[in-house]
């Protein structure tokens, strides 16, 4: 019997994945599915709205069919471009599950930076903007309106069907209150809310977030049962409430900030109460979940100490804080929801 020889495809696939990337991200950036979201286009038709030189055309848009993110009608200069079922869902931007938000800030931000991962790994230190201004990541994003706007945006759109997944597979049925720590634009608090009629909850993040939590919170028709509090969470306790979420949160730091995260969230629960976090949670034997890897590694070049982790990490955690009980719930993609309970 003859053996496949060794292929080297999957080598080369990763190895010059940034193309695709690089590909997708600009047309997320120049908007292309946002405009064909109106209707078909020629090549001719897609340079002359975007503003493209003709040497563009037509392999902009043909890779772009090739990698699966449009589709096209015809073939040579009258072929008609259009958006694929998933792009028209999730990268136009008058889609209410639009998700490019994510793909806008790695567009802008951490394409570049991920170029510097060698230093990242030898050093072990960030690569973002605290690396010229000496700033840390979060006070360089909260400083400035619009990119603090961009980045809640970007977690929104992300996080989206991760939330909608845990209001609906969460039993919320003997709980009344609710805080979402570090709760960005209040969207975990009002997919809660929303399914979960007799909750009350709030959202608590950084002064600078709150108007921005008020005014989602509104377009949602949620003000009569979804508060926001201005918290530091390094700073304040949390607001007492019978089930505390983190989503995104505690992979932004060090181990001893995670600790200390997880004893406010402790202290904050009455006693049967339920402390979830939203992660691309790494499975335990840290071998498949690629995502959850990657998104660790992203973590070292954004912040140098910070990192993702395992379920069995979590229990390890919460077990040391008090905790005595725990469930994984699978969400959406690779994310996972890991749960704590208080003894009674």
């Amino acid at each position: 019997m003859t053996e496949t020889p060794p292929d080297p495809s999957q080598i080369m696939q990763i190895g010059m994945g940034f193309f695709g990337s690089r590909t997708l991200l600009t047309a997320v950036e120049l908007e292309l599915f946002t405009h064909l979201a109106t209707g078909k286009m020629t090549g001719a038709q897609i340079a002359e709205r975007l503003g493209l030189h003709s040497r563009a055309i037509p392999d902009f848009p043909d890779a772009l069919v090739a990698l699966g993110m449009l589709r096209r009608d015809g073939d040579g200069p009258d072929a008609l471009y259009g958006n694929t079922i998933e792009t028209a869902i999730f990268l136009d931007k008058e889609s209410p599950q639009y998700i490019g938000g994510i793909l806008e800030m790695a567009s802008e931000r951490l394409y570049g930076f991920w170029g510097s991962l060698t230093d990242a790994l030898k050093t072990g230190e960030p690569q973002t903007e605290i690396k010229e201004t000496g700033e840390p990541v979060f006070a360089k994003l909260y400083s400035v309106p619009d990119r603090l706007e961009q980045f809640m945006n970007a977690m929104a759109g992300v996080s989206a069907a991760n939330y909608k997944a845990l209001a609906q597979k969460f039993d919320f049925s003997k709980y009344k209150t609710h805080c979402d720590a570090g709760g960005a634009t209040g969207q975990l608090a009002c997919d809660i809310a929303a399914e979960n009629p007799h909750m009350h909850c709030i959202s608590a993040d950084l002064p600078a977030v709150e108007p921005i939590a008020k005014r989602c919170i509104e377009l949602a028709g949620l003000p009569h049962r979804v508060d926001t509090a201005a918290l530091d969470f390094f700073k304040d306790p949390l607001p007492k409430a019978d089930v505390i979420t983190m989503g995104m949160v505690l992979h932004d730091w060090n181990l001893e900030k995670k600790k200390h995260l997880i004893k406010l969230a402790y202290d904050a629960l009455p006693p049967g109460g339920a402390f979830i976090v939203i992660e691309a949670l790494i499975d335990d034997a840290r071998r498949e979940n690629a995502f959850g890897l990657l998104m660790s590694l992203n973590m070292l070049i954004e912040f140098g100490e910070a990192f993702d982790y395992t379920g069995a990490d979590f229990k390890e955690w919460c077990s040391e804080a008090g905790f005595d009980r725990f469930e994984i719930i699978p969400l959406a993609g690779p994310s996972s929801a890991a749960v704590a309970y208080k003894p009674t």
